[in-house]
């Protein structure tokens, strides 16, 4: 069985359509089966999206975006840098 890449805003409706089962009397594992993920799944989205309204999920990952495309450039500067001092040092 393949694996499907849920987009955020579908993992916070997923987590509510749980809630929502759950409110209604079903069990946990019944209302997870319902949505089509398996428990391991559905307590790591919970987890990580567990309080969040669909806007705040989708500005979380642009932010967790950024951060990657920011680090990789501190890095790419740091190595820069050094190599600079190395050639100024005339180590090279």
């Amino acid at each position: 069985m393949g694996t499907k890449k849920h987009k955020p805003e579908e993992v916070v409706a997923k987590l509510r359509q749980v809630d929502v089962l759950v409110s209604q009397g079903q069990s946990v594992a019944d209302a997870i089966r319902a949505i089509g993920v398996t428990e391991v799944t559905y307590y790591r989205w919970r987890k990580e999206f567990g309080g969040l309204k669909s806007d705040q999920v989708r500005r979380m990952k642009e932010l967790e975006t950024e951060n990657q495309r920011l680090r990789k450039a501190i890095a790419d500067l740091t190595l820069d840098k050094l190599i600079l001092q190395e050639a100024a040092r005339g180590n090279f």
